[in-house]
């Protein structure tokens, strides 16, 4: 593991990571001994703790052991996401056009793991032309349109959207990105929860997440644009990428798209009528609840940051299809 924690943002993040772990167990310990809160309260956080015990060697494990493993990471949970979202959906009834988007998802990721750009891009509109064509030997027209606009759908967001992450692991120092993004998507959460907690006021989106507030999300900008352009200047030190503004741009991308993100899930839920896209994550829902933020944090990170300073453009290209 030398190799992977040779940069010191890497061993900061993992360390810190560790660190709020250790002492959100001894205060949930100490909320529990003490009776502060009512149980169900604790119950939830003790639920969302444990998930977080498991949650987090699973999303900084693949990071660590290589660009492999992150980009077959990525695509387990695409496909992972892409099961709730068709059972939620009711997508699933469709085993032809499921397949077809989850092949969709297999062959960008494969682009990525070739690390062959051209055909990663050109697979996102050739793969929506097999979803519209896929189905229409069946000679079923009567509802085309939803089947194929909740394929099309899920492929752009999970797939697509998804997989911008994977492909970052083409850069050989990609671990620190790609580890802040996962983490500062992750204080996006906590911090729009707890400053919506402690300050309250007006509601953000009512009718699409009740429980938001204005002072959440404020809050969140704020702390995740400082951490964001706190560590992207470690990261991109002497890159054009370091100027502050742009830090402090890419810091608001972050917070901005994972609300939306957030939200964005929200308004497909409020939709469906349900609460949770799954119950995989107890205290959390499904996975997509919880890895909702990443699916419009990652493409956005991607093309800014492959704008000023790019992704594998030293390596080479077509590892697996080249010969």
């Amino acid at each position: 593991m030398e190799t992977a924690f040779a940069s010191p943002v890497t061993v900061g993040i993992v360390a810190a990571a560790a660190g709020v772990l250790l002492v959100a167990g001894l205060v949930i310990g100490g909320m529990t001994v003490l009776g502060r809160g009512t149980p169900e309260f604790r119950r939830e956080l003790w639920l969302r703790y444990g998930s977080w015990l498991v949650l987090l060697p699973l999303m900084f494990g693949p990071v660590l052991a290589g660009r492999v493993w992150t980009i077959g990471a990525v695509t387990i949970l695409s496909l992972l996401c892409l099961s709730e979202f068709a059972r939620a959906t009711g997508l699933f009834r469709e085993y032809l056009t499921s397949a077809t988007v989850a092949l969709g998802i297999l062959a960008v990721n494969f682009a990525a793991l070739d690390h062959w750009y051209g055909f990663y891009v050109a697979l996102w509109p050739l793969t929506v032309v097999v979803i519209l064509v896929a189905t229409i030997p069946s000679d079923r027209p009567g509802g085309y349109i939803q089947r194929n606009g909740l394929a099309i759908f899920a492929f752009m967001l999970l797939g697509v959207g998804l997989s911008h992450l994977g492909y970052m692991a083409n850069e050989p120092g990609y671990r620190p990105l790609v580890l802040m993004l996962l983490s500062a998507v992750a204080l996006n959460d906590v911090a729009a929860f707890t400053f919506g907690k402690l300050i309250g006021g007006p509601k953000l989106l009512p009718h699409t997440s009740p429980n938001k507030t204005i002072s959440g999300a404020v809050g969140a900008l704020v702390t995740t644009t400082a951490l964001v352009a706190f560590i992207g200047s470690k990261i991109f030190v002497g890159a054009s990428m370091a100027n502050p503004v742009w830090l402090i741009v890419m810091g608001m991308i972050v917070s901005i798209a994972g609300q939306c993100g957030d939200l964005m899930l929200s308004s497909i839920k409020r939709d469906l009528g349900i609460k949770d896209m799954g119950a995989a994550l107890p205290g959390h829902g499904g996975i997509m609840d919880r890895f909702n933020s990443m699916l419009l944090v990652a493409p956005a990170i991607f093309h800014l940051v492959g704008y000023f300073v790019g992704f594998g453009l030293t390596q080479p290209t077509r590892v697996i299809t080249g010969g």
